[in-house]
C-alpha cells in the first residue's frame, strides 16, 4: 500500500515509517521542514510538506494515498487541552477525505482511554466518552467518523521507549535534574504501562494490514510497571536521592507532570495480541532507561 503518515519524522512516526518502507509499502510522509524531508528521502520515502495545521497539505497527502497513519501530535504539554482538540479537528480532516472509500484511518490515542475507574488496568474493548482526560478528544473524532461509514483503527500508545527516549519519563528525568531528587507519590505503587519503539512500529503495520473499522490496539508489552522502580532507576541513573512525596506536594514537584505522576496508567493488551499475532520482543522500558544512562 501507499500509505500517508503524519509525523513521519517524530519519535515514533519514524519508527513506523522503517516499518512499513521494510514491509514493502511505500511511505508519503508529512514533513515540516527541508531537514526532515531529507531524512525520509534518506529512508527510502517520499517527503510531503506541510503540517498539521494546514489543512490543504493534510488533505493533498490522504488523497494521494491508499491509507492513513496519523502519529503526530503537538506535546506542548501546557496547551495540552487545545493540543487534543487539534488533534481531533486533524482526525475529521483526514477521515473526510477517506469517506465513500474503504481505505483505512489508522489514528493514535492513548492507553488511559481503556480505563473507566481510577486504577483499572486498560482494555481495548472500553472507551469511556467522558473521561476526563483531554486526549478522549480523538477517540471520538474516530468514533464520529466510524458513524459515517470511515475505517477508523485506534492505536493506543502507552509509554514507548528505546534507550534514547522513554516517552513521559524522559520529562521524569528532566524534573528529577531541575529538583535533585527523583520522587514518586506515597508508596509509589501506582503502574505505568509501556512498550518499545520496534515493537510498538511493528503494531501499527499489523492494524494498518488487518485493517478491521473500530478495532482498538493497545502498544503495550509491560502491562504495569510500579511507578517507584522507574523513579528508582532515575535516581540511580542520575546519582540523586530518590524519595517519597506525600500528595499534597505532586504540583511542587512534578509541575505540568502532576496530572500523570500520581496516575494508574496500566493496561491489559492480550485481545491485541490474539487479534493481531502481536508479539513484542524488545527491551522492557527499565532496560532501555539503564541504557540510556550508560550512554
Amino acid at each position: 500500500m501507499r500509505v500517508f503518515i503524519t509525523g513521519s519524522t517524530g519519535f515514533v512516526g519514524s519508527h513506523v515509517t522503517r516499518e512499513l518502507l521494510d514491509a514493502g509499502h511505500q511511505v508519503l510522509g508529512l514533513v515540516r521542514s527541508d531537514a526532515g524531508a531529507r531524512a525520509l528521502l534518506a529512508m527510502g520515502a517520499e517527503p510531503h510538506q506541510g503540517n498539521i495545521e494546514d489543512i490543504n497539505s493534510l488533505q493533498r497527502g490522504a488523497e494521494a494515498c491508499d491509507a492513513v497513519i496519523h502519529t503526530a501530535f503537538d506535546h506542548d504539554f501546557a496547551k495540552f487541552v487545545a493540543n487534543c482538540q487539534k488533534d481531533a479537528r486533524v482526525i475529521k480532516t483526514l477521515g473526510s477525505v477517506l469517506e465513500n472509500s474503504n481505505r483505512p484511518l489508522i489514528i493514535t490515542s492513548a492507553t488511559p482511554m481503556g480505563s473507566e475507574l481510577p486504577g483499572q488496568a486498560a482494555d481495548e474493548d472500553r472507551f469511556n466518552p467522558e473521561h476526563p482526560n483531554p486526549r478522549a478528544a480523538s477517540e471520538l473524532a474516530g468514533n464520529a467518523l466510524l458513524q459515517r461509514g470511515i475505517n477508523v483503527v485506534v492505536v493506543r500508545l502507552s509509554q514507548i521507549h528505546n534507550p534514547k527516549k522513554q516517552g513521559l519519563v524522559t520529562e521524569l528525568i528532566k524534573q528529577a535534574q531541575i529538583n535533585g531528587v527523583s520522587a514518586y507519590i506515597g508508596e509509589g505503587i501506582n503502574h505505568w504501562s509501556a512498550a518499545n519503539a520496534v515493537d510498538t512500529a511493528h503494531l501499527y503495520r499489523l492494524a494498518l494490514e488487518k485493517h478491521q473499522p473500530g478495532a482498538r490496539y493497545h502498544a503495550t508489552a509491560e502491562p504495569g510497571i510500579a511507578f517507584r522502580l522507574i523513579a528508582e532507576t532515575i535516581g540511580e541513573g542520575l546519582g540523586v536521592p530518590t524519595v517519597s512525596i506525600p500528595a499534597a506536594e505532586t504540583e511542587a514537584n512534578f509541575g505540568w507532570l502532576s496530572g500523570f505522576a500520581g496516575k494508574d496508567m496500566s493496561s491489559m493488551s492480550d485481545k491485541t495480541r490474539t487479534r493481531l499475532g502481536w508479539t513484542p520482543r524488545g527491551p522492557g522500558l527499565l532496560a532501555d532507561l539503564k541504557s540510556f544512562f550508560n550512554q
